[in-house]
């Protein structure tokens, strides 16, 4: 049986059609969703320029096991710097991507056939030169004049290219004639029986996968999908046609099938959250600050810029201790981003004496009883008890904290995340508290991640206490 191959283009095509674009964080969990489903290849997008582009290649290219392709605009100068972002995947390739259609080639490269020739030359000569494996895209194609679009794939693959991609970028198609233009391409192009031909296909008459599919039975060897609907085949979509006719057309796909469903899911929420609509749980800082991507390189002066961007109002002792702690966080990774600065902060900055101390806490909670908590605290020898019902376990606790202190604090941000894997995971919490119009952090760890956040607010809580004292 012949093996479809399926590239995923959710990430190229999420950074260049939709506006507000996912953060850093999300394109990292939409990477690691992609390679848990296996697919053959994660395609992404082209590099602007920004150092943070660079990390996010960098920082994906190194936590996935899946091939991980880096787009190379035909007239772009930094392939070289494209592929240093990428270097590190298992399995790393560059993707050529040229335009071939006269209206194209003349509006969007500003080029002729012969200088376009002449560009694809190069760029695919260049890249080769770096990768073992590159592949040249040929934007349009369906709308190019064909001894053009021959002509171009041909020089493609005499300069190193050993995959072709085609695409019907205007949908003009229907799959009939897309499949007589996919056996065209094998019959005519000269040196393509020694690549491997991919389909894109547009969903502009809604026949993205129909077309996919009849090129798929015509010979070609995969197909560019996304996990979610972006105007190209879905990876449900190409995975239903291969379960339904697979066994007809002799055909399989290596795509973890049993969890295509919930990944996709989770990958649609993601893509089409609107960024005004946070979780409880988020940063109520903007996703631009994780985009900056601090790194080892920076120094002392753009780290305390960004402590600032965060809210906080640290003296000059306490930011040389988090820079200190900075270098040593970003030594072992490739970036710092809102997370981590905030931890740095919240377990550097500001360690104070203990004026409360955790005595116990006993939390009632479930989906047949409101939560409660009983919380105990030590204050200069003296224990101090509350019970407070709230709105889940979390605003329980923190109520009967506020009783008794006999006082309340704006709770300016809550963050949990877990520190490590499996059923007896650590919990992380970091709670910000505003006070005097200052914002004070404390972080908590525990497998409990109740008590996690008891102790997050008790830590931000003895920095106020202190500082008011």
């Amino acid at each position: 049986m012949k093996a479809i191959k399926i590239i995923d283009m959710t990430l190229r095509e999420n950074t260049t059609r939709r506006e507000g674009a996912l953060s850093f964080r999300e394109k990292l969990e939409a990477a690691r969703s992609l390679d848990r489903l296996k697919v053959d290849a994660i395609e992404l997008p082209v590099i602007e320029g920004g150092k943070a582009d660079q990390l996010s290649n960098k920082t994906i290219a190194g936590m996935v096991t899946t091939a991980v392709a880096a787009t190379v605009d035909v007239a772009a100068s930094n392939a070289a710097e494209t592929w240093e972002s990428i270097r590190a995947a298992r399995r790393p390739y560059l993707n050529v991507v040229a335009p071939v259609s006269p209206v194209q080639m003349e509006y969007i490269a500003h080029k002729k056939a012969p200088a376009m020739l002449s560009a694809i030359e190069a760029q695919v000569s260049l890249c080769r030169s770096l990768s073992e494996t590159v592949e040249f895209t040929a934007q349009d194609a369906t709308r190019a004049e064909r001894e053009f679009l021959f002509q171009a794939l041909a020089t493609a693959l005499r300069a190193g290219a050993n995959r072709i991609t085609v695409c019907d970028s205007a949908g003009v198609m229907l799959p009939g004639e897309f499949a007589a233009f996919v056996g065209e391409i094998r019959e005519k192009v000269e040196g393509i029986g020694g690549a491997e031909l991919y389909v894109q296909t547009s969903d502009e008459m809604h026949m993205a996968a129909a077309c996919a599919a009849a090129a798929v039975a015509a010979g070609a060897d995969g197909v560019k999908c996304t996990a979610v609907a972006a105007g190209l085949p879905t990876l449900e979509q190409v995975a239903r046609f291969v379960e339904v006719k697979g066994a007809q057309l002799d055909l399989y796909t290596g795509l973890r099938t049993t969890e295509l469903g919930r990944v996709a899911s989770q990958l649609g929420r993601m893509l089409n959250t609107e960024r005004s609509e946070q979780s409880p749980f988020d940063s109520g800082v903007a996703d631009d600050l994780a985009n900056v991507c601090l790194d080892m390189n920076d120094e002392m002066d753009e780290v305390v810029k960004a402590v600032r961007q965060l809210g906080y109002d640290l003296s000059d002792e306490d930011n040389a201790k988090v820079y200190e702690a900075f270098k040593r966080v970003a030594t072992r990774k490739h970036f710092v981003g809102t997370k981590e600065l905030d931890a740095i902060v919240a377990t550097t900055a500001m360690q104070v004496p203990s004026a409360y101390r955790i005595g116990s806490y006993v939390i009632n909670s479930g989906n047949v009883i409101t939560a409660t908590a009983n919380i105990t605290l030590e204050k200069d020898g003296e224990k101090l008890r509350s019970v407070a019902i709230g709105d889940g376990p979390v605003d329980a606790a923190f109520l009967a904290i506020e009783q008794i202190i006999g006082h309340h604090y704006e709770l300016d941000d809550f963050q949990i995340q877990t520190v490590t894997e499996g059923r007896e995971a650590m919990g992380s919490a970091l709670v910000k508290l505003r006070a005097g119009g200052r914002l004070y952090s404390g972080n908590g760890i525990s497998t409990d991640i109740i008590g996690a956040s008891i102790r997050a607010y008790i830590s931000a809580l003895n920095k106020i206490v202190y500082e008011e004292a």
